[in-house]
């Protein structure tokens, strides 16, 4: 006699501790292409499996169909943001791109600083700030142009779907390994060695009253922010997306965007044709054309 159990064994298509078949994988990609827009390949299997058999072994679950099942209801909103934590990839680190920051310096700060200093307002948006290090650099590159940014109209928004980076990014403690690569000057400018412990690192309050951190999916029903903002940051997210969802999160962008703003996207990103809004400004960063 075939039991259930044995055939998800013959039909699996990644071979470990827990059955996980074709159609468990096209489920757990269905639902997170529903919640967060991100496309997985069928390459991608072997991931997947990996970053969620811990799961199943923390609920007790012994296949991956049981998982789905389980993580379908509606009542499973927290195993939802589970799997979705488990899925997304958080690589980031400070200063990444430096040439976008030395970019927003020279053409988004320094035209404008005259006019901040007199009490115009700044605004800036990190739309996928991980823990913390892209907004924090940006805070970083505000204060080499207004040391006294804090006293000013300037304020910088950092949003994630993932609450647990949020929680890292609003604590604003890093390990000593982390602050890799910052220059000594910025680096002493900018982090004091945590009291708690004095093996990590706290970015100085100067920098951190500038950003606020907030919980955000950028393939929402809405975005509560309404801008302008001066520069947005949306850089190695939307290599996950498939190009319709990549196209509809570049024109939700174009009109929270000053004239004359700029877009900054990954290395690996860019803004198609079709998205009239923005016009290439180089290394992956663009500007925002015509009125709002």
């Amino acid at each position: 006699m075939t039991t259930a159990s044995s055939m998800d064994r013959r039909e699996a298509i990644v071979d470990g501790e827990f059955a996980f078949t074709n159609q468990d994988f096209k489920k757990i990609a269905a639902l997170l292409y529903a919640q967060a827009g991100i496309s997985l390949p069928e390459s991608k299997a072997t991931l997947v499996y990996s970053r969620l058999a811990k799961r199943l072994r923390t609920l007790g679950l012994k296949t991956f169909t049981e998982y789905c099942a389980f993580v379908a209801l509606d009542s499973s909103v927290d195993e939802q943001q589970e799997m979705l934590r488990a899925l997304t990839t958080n690589v980031t680190r400070f200063f990444r791109e430096p040439h976008h920051f030395d970019d927003l310096r020279a053409n988004v700060l320094e035209p404008v600083a005259d006019r901040v200093r007199a009490g115009g307002r700044l605004r800036l948006w990190s739309a996928a700030s991980s823990s913390g290090q892209e907004p924090y650099s940006m805070a970083f590159t505000v204060l080499s142009v207004w040391p006294n940014a804090a006293d000013l109209d300037i304020r910088i928004l950092g949003t994630d779907i993932d609450t647990n980076v949020l929680a890292t990014g609003r604590a604003a403690v890093y390990d000593e390994s982390l602050l890799e690569g910052i220059p000594p000057g910025p680096r002493n400018q900018y982090f004091e060695r945590d009291p708690g412990d004095r093996r990590n690192f706290r970015v100085c309050e100067s920098a951190r009253s500038l950003v606020a951190f907030r919980e955000l999916n950028l393939n929402g029903p809405s975005w509560p922010m309404k801008g302008p903002f001066d520069a947005i940051f949306c850089r190695n997210v939307v290599i996950y997306f498939d190009e319709p969802t990549q196209e509809r999160v570049w024109n939700r962008f174009a009109p929270l965007v000053a004239p004359g703003g700029r877009l900054y996207v990954g290395h690996s990103e860019r803004v198609g044709a079709s998205v009239t809004a923005f016009e290439s400004a180089g290394l992956t960063a663009y500007r925002k054309v015509g009125g709002r």
